[in-house]
C-alpha cells in the first residue's frame, strides 16, 4: 500500500519533531498501529498501519495550531498516498480537523493515540518503568482521573471506542496488551536514537 521507508518517514518525523518526547510518543503509536494490524487481520497493511502511527503527529511540535492541516504539506515531501494523509488527518477529527475516521485503522489512531499518552504518563510513575506490570484495574483508576495526564482526552478516546464499536474496557484492555507488546521505554528509545 505505501512505498515508503520506515526510514524515510522516520527522517521526516525527526526533522519536524526535535522533542525526544514526541519522537518517542511517534514510535509508540507506532508500535501500537502494527500490533492492530496484526490483531485486527490486516497483516499484510503491518507497515502502513505503523507508518501512519509514526507520523500522525508530523506536524504538532511546530506548528500545533496548525495540528492535522499543516501534515499534508509536509507528508509531500514524502510522497505519503492519499490514503496516508487521510488517515494522519483523521486522527485529529473534530478537535483540530474535519477529516472523519472512516477505515477502521483510522478509528484504532483516532482512539489510541490518546490512550497511549494515559499509559505512558502511569508508566513513568510505575516503580518498574514499565506496563508489564500494569493491569486493567491500574489503568481504569488512571483514566477515571482527569487530573491524570489532563492533556490526554479522555472523550476522544471514548468516542474512538464507539467509532470501533468496542465497549471503553475492551480499548483500555487491547491498547494496554499492545504497549506491553512492545519493548519497554528505554529500551524502544535505545533502539530509536532517542536521547530523553
Amino acid at each position: 500500500m505505501s512505498e515508503i521507508t520506515r526510514e524515510a518517514a522516520w527522517e521526516l518525523l525527526k526533522k519536524y519533531n526535535k522533542d525526544p518526547f514526541h519522537q518517542h510518543h511517534a514510535v509508540t503509536v507506532e508500535g501500537v498501529m502494527r500490533y492492530f494490524a496484526k490483531e485486527l487481520g490486516y497483516e499484510d497493511q503491518v507497515d502502513f498501519w505503523g507508518l501512519c502511527g509514526l507520523l500522525h503527529d508530523v506536524d504538532f511540535e511546530m506548528w500545533p495550531e496548525e495540528h492535522c492541516k499543516k501534515a499534508p504539506e509536509l507528508l509531500a515531501e514524502i510522497d505519503a498516498p492519499e490514503e496516508m494523509v487521510h488517515a494522519i488527518c483523521s486522527h485529529g477529527y473534530g478537535l483540530c480537523c474535519d477529516v472523519e475516521p472512516t477505515h477502521q485503522m483510522e478509528k484504532v489512531l483516532f482512539a489510541a493515540d490518546e490512550l497511549t499518552g494515559i499509559i505512558g504518563a502511569a508508566i513513568i510513575l510505575r516503580p518498574s518503568h514499565s506496563c508489564q506490570d500494569m493491569d486493567l484495574k491500574s489503568l481504569k483508576k488512571k483514566f477515571k482521573d482527569k487530573r491524570f495526564a489532563g492533556g490526554c482526552s479522555r472523550d476522544v478516546i471514548a468516542q474512538g471506542a464507539e467509532y470501533l464499536g468496542w465497549e471503553l474496557n475492551d480499548l483500555l484492555e487491547r491498547t494496554l496488551d499492545a504497549m506491553k507488546s512492545m519493548p519497554d521505554p528505554d529500551v524502544l528509545d535505545k533502539e530509536n536514537g532517542i536521547e530523553m
